[in-house]
């Protein structure tokens, strides 16, 4: 069966998230369902990583295995046409080999979170940023965040449920800016555990308050203890930007 690497961008406001769960619209079921109805049959489709309900993508990956071939822009434009209404778009398809697996494949994973710093509340992006209206500092929040650069166990920000075998990750980039109103944060890693970025961000809005010295991030890390951990940022501010592979796993690999 030929196997087809999809490039997906969501609004997670409507999905349980991107898993598929009994009785919940959520973003893999919604694809499912669009394929299903394109080949007459159960279409497996497997992501490259599990977000959130309430969380978005601009550059999720997924892979399926059809029984037919396809021009990978008439592919495209077919499941398209049978996700609407729901805001799901495959934004390029492209034929790859058998050794290509969008999971476990995958050699970076890189996202976004979008504060809006402002006491007007979002309306344009409503849904789209953490609202925070007490003004933050934003170089103390990047100051904060390089303590957590590099190889560590993230157990302090990791969620309870969290099914990852080990809590030991590899964080490459951890990086706050501020433009304007707003305040992005960008994390970059082969992969992360359950929560974890919305859990960083959450500490990192501590720092910026002025409630915790960037130091006292380090600390929180060193405890490895959920009980450290600030608040748990909230689902909409969070981006899947984009998921890297490596050389191997390049089309017809």
């Amino acid at each position: 069966m030929p196997r087809y690497r999809l490039l997906i961008e969501y609004d997670g406001t409507g999905f349980f998230g991107w898993q598929m769960q009994a009785g919940q619209v959520s973003v893999q079921g919604v694809l499912e369902d669009a394929l299903e109805l394109l080949h007459g049959q159960p279409i497996a489709v497997h992501g490259a990583g599990r977000t959130d309900t309430g969380v978005h993508a601009l550059g999720q990956v997924a892979h399926v295995d059809v029984p037919k071939s396809w021009d990978p822009f008439v592919l495209r434009n077919a499941i398209n046409g049978n996700v609407r209404p729901h805001r799901v778009s495959v934004v390029d398809a492209e034929e790859v080999g058998e050794a290509f697996h969008a999971r476990f494949s995958a050699t970076k994973r890189r996202y976004l979170f979008r504060i809006l710093n402002r006491r007007a509340p979002p309306t344009v992006d409503f849904n789209r940023v953490w609202h925070v209206p007490v003004e933050l500092d934003a170089g103390a929040m990047h100051e904060a965040a390089q303590y957590l650069v590099g190889k560590h166990d993230f157990t302090t920000f990791r969620a309870a449920d969290c099914q990852a075998q080990s809590p030991v990750k590899t964080l490459e980039r951890f990086d706050v800016s501020r433009y304007g109103d707003e305040i992005e944060i960008h994390a970059e890693a082969r992969s992360f555990l359950h929560h974890q970025v919305r859990s960083m961000v959450g500490s990192l809005k501590f720092v910026g308050e002025g409630k915790w010295q960037p130091r006292q991030l380090r600390k929180a890390l060193e405890a490895k203890d959920r009980a450290a951990c600030g608040v748990v940022a909230p689902p909409q501010g969070l981006y899947l930007m984009a998921v890297e592979y490596g050389s191997a796993s390049s089309p017809e690999s």
